[in-house]
């Protein structure tokens, strides 16, 4: 009778254990966007109230720059939050630029005042940091995270930096945003999206139709992976060379609030 007692008492144990395991589980589940989410981005300034509203689902935002209030008040409202951080390039603005040793840092990204690309083979150094950045991200309420400058193999860097270590500082990247419940975007890295869309989440790419490298993405819209493509361009004649599945935003190259969307 005691072993039958003991028994029980150990299966009711275990069974509370896993609904709490369960429930848990649930509470922290990692979001990710459908395939009819609608982005909006506003990176160069903090947004007004007003901003904050309109016809989109989701909103990206500078990591740096946003205060969790403004994450909860879009919460509040229905919508997703994205956090915007540089993984690939130092920023000399940066809180935290101080902490990356000029070993790792590289040459100038051309166009983009006080930015320079990272070493990305010097994992061991720069992994920490962006764990750091993204734990930031995690912890101000982001939904997910959209990580800049993942394919710094197809630029100057200053670096002899092959396509499969950049591949595998990716992966790393994405893994460390998943262990912290963020979603995780592919950035503008066309010719690696087959490659890297098993680890990645959705796209935001820039400019897809104008370099003709929409068909790119063509394994995460079969994965019904969200694909958003930015153009920097006032009218929304680019909508109609779209293939199915991308989901275009007319935007300034700035990435204030101004935003026009394809039907």
């Amino acid at each position: 009778m005691f072993a039958l007692r003991t028994s029980l008492c150990g299966l009711l144990l275990a069974a509370t254990a896993m609904a709490s395991t369960a429930t848990s589980d649930a509470s922290t589940a990692m979001w990710t966007p459908s395939t009819d989410a609608v982005l909006q981005l506003d990176i160069s300034s903090a947004p007004t109230t007003a901003q904050l509203s309109g016809p989109f689902t989701m909103m990206e935002l500078d990591g740096f720059d946003t205060p969790a209030t403004v994450v909860a008040e879009l919460h509040a409202s229905g919508r997703r939050v994205v956090c915007y951080i540089d993984v690939g390039t130092w920023e000399d603005w940066r809180p935290d630029a101080s902490h990356f040793p000029h070993s790792v840092i590289g040459r100038g990204d051309a166009g983009w005042t006080g930015e320079r690309w990272l070493d990305i083979r010097r994992r061991s150094i720069l992994l920490p940091l962006m764990k750091e950045r993204l734990a930031m991200c995690a912890r101000k309420g982001f939904d997910a995270v959209d990580p800049d400058n993942v394919d710094g193999a197809e630029n100057a860097t200053g670096f002899p930096l092959t396509t499969p270590e950049q591949y595998v500082y990716d992966r790393a990247i994405a893994a460390l945003a998943h262990s912290l419940h963020l979603a995780v975007a592919l950035k503008s890295y066309a010719s690696a999206a087959s490659a890297l869309e098993p680890s990645f989440d959705f796209v935001v790419d820039e400019q897809c139709v104008r370099y003709s490298e929409c068909g790119s993405f063509a394994s995460f819209i079969r994965h019904a992976k969200p694909v958003f493509d930015i153009e920097y361009v006032t009218s929304l004649g680019f909508c109609r060379e779209l293939p199915r599945g991308v989901r275009g935003i007319a935007k300034h190259l700035s990435l204030d609030a101004w935003a026009r969307w394809c039907p």
